[in-house]
């Protein structure tokens, strides 16, 4: 993953319908398990400590995942409110999860001994989630790779020699052996997540890489051919009027929903609990309960997804740490849910330190800055019909403007608005909703 490398963002290729379940289900868990779990470093630690083959090498020898239990990963993500996942099946340090016949850089040749990528497939599947392979346009390992500004080699004092006889055609072709492999081994895949491209990021006269390195087009024309109801997202490159499905900010919510000429896209945002994607050991930035929560509101409110990264560690299991940022989703979610789920943006004007979604005539205002006994709403005179708190459905009473009002004491509300009456205390939800039923 890099957030340095953003391409022109494209709308969608259409097939709305096809895709009204994304739309609709808003959260999803992403995954990035790899070699790079021993390290406990990064997932980009070969990369950033310039590492050779040789070097890496002691992590594909010892990687032995041996609590790794898919049903336990999909459960959590189950419980969390997710309905949808996206695995690294290949990160770029070219490892592969699935056993590949292309390659011997692979689970089943590690300690480990097996494809791991089948059971999580399954179990993901049989807890209701939809299924979505991540798979790396980057590849450290492979031998045609070219050394470019993110190879580990990038500073080796021959990579210009070393580069002489590396074919980025014969790579290519790899990759498509590779994507009809997950795309016609592991039944229906609803995303395929591509990352990533950097045309115009040369290095020392080491070029970067986009859509004639990795054929993309070529490659996209595979992918409809194989699964024609998949989920394409946008970092492959493509020219204009070859578009991907969705677009997707890297640890970012945008201030405005993205757009092209002035048209919504698909999109969804994807960020981490910590700063890592990888499972890192001594990371310190984990977000607060507050932040994850909001992350997903921000995203909804503006009318996108929120793809939430685990890295699993290098036994196979979640870490204290990410089960407790997935447990803050979980009582989240148990009770706030519907103002989730099948909602969207809202064009009444929101009230300072607030969020609203919308869905139908069920208006959701998330309170993110919680004031003394009073929020005053614009927009909303005469349209309510009734008002609560969302995760206990107790009533939340409103005024309306009056003319004789004390000015002293009195709550004064102006013509045009209402004025939501709330306890002094903020109630134990992280963050709480006030749902806001409008009048037909």
């Amino acid at each position: 993953m890099t957030s340095s490398e953003r391409q022109p963002e494209n709308p969608g290729s259409g097939g709305a319908a096809k895709h009204a379940w994304f739309s609709h289900d808003r959260l999803g868990m992403f995954i990035h398990w790899g070699l790079y779990a021993l390290g406990a470093r990064h997932e980009w630690l070969k990369n950033r400590e310039e590492l050779n083959d040789d070097h890496y090498q002691r992590y594909f020898e010892n990687f032995d995942p041996d609590l790794y239990d898919p049903k336990a990963w999909a459960r959590r993500a189950r419980l969390a409110g997710m309905k949808y996942v996206v695995v690294t099946t290949k990160h770029h340090e070219g490892f592969c999860l699935w056993d590949s016949k292309v390659t011997d850089y692979k689970a089943p040749n590690t300690p480990c001994g097996k494809d791991l990528l089948t059971p999580l497939v399954e179990a993901f599947r049989a807890e209701g989630l939809k299924i979505g392979f991540y798979y790396s346009l980057l590849d450290w390992h492979h031998p045609d790779f070219p050394i470019d500004v993110h190879h580990p080699l990038r500073n080796h004092p021959d990579a210009k020699a070393l580069n002489s006889g590396r074919n980025i055609a014969i790579y290519a072709a790899y990759m498509r052996e590779q994507v009809r492999e997950l795309l016609t081994g592991f039944g229906r895949i609803d995303i395929i997540w591509f990352d990533f491209s950097y045309p115009r990021r040369e290095y020392r006269g080491l070029p970067g890489k986009g859509r004639a390195d990795w054929e993309s087009e070529r490659l996209v024309e595979l992918v409809r051919e194989l699964q024609p109801e998949i989920i394409v997202n946008n970092r492959l490159d493509l020219p204009p009027g070859k578009l991907p499905d969705v677009t997707t900010p890297e640890q970012y919510t945008p201030r405005v929903a993205p757009a092209i000429a002035s048209q919504g896209v698909l999109w969804e945002a994807c960020h981490t609990f910590s700063g890592s994607w990888g499972y890192h050991r001594d990371e310190d930035s984990w977000k607060s309960p507050e932040q994850i929560i909001q992350l997903l509101i921000d995203s909804v409110a503006l009318g996108g997804n929120l793809l939430m990264n685990v890295g699993p560690t290098g036994r196979g299991t979640f870490d204290a740490r990410a089960i407790a940022a997935l447990e803050v989703y979980q009582n989240w979610m148990e009770v706030n849910g519907r103002s989730i789920y099948g909602a969207g943006p809202s064009e009444f004007p929101v009230p300072a330190g607030c969020r609203y979604t919308q869905r139908g005539n069920r208006l959701y205002l998330h309170v993110y800055n919680w004031p003394y006994r009073h929020i005053h709403i614009e927009g909303l005179a005469d349209r309510i019909a009734y008002a609560q708190f969302l995760h206990d459905a107790s009533e939340v009473r409103w005024l309306s403007q009056t003319k004789d009002v004390d000015s002293n004491i009195g709550v004064m509300v102006p013509e045009g608005m209402i004025t939501l009456e709330l306890p002094v205390r903020r109630p134990d939800v992280t963050v709480p909703v006030i749902e806001i039923v409008l009048k037909a």
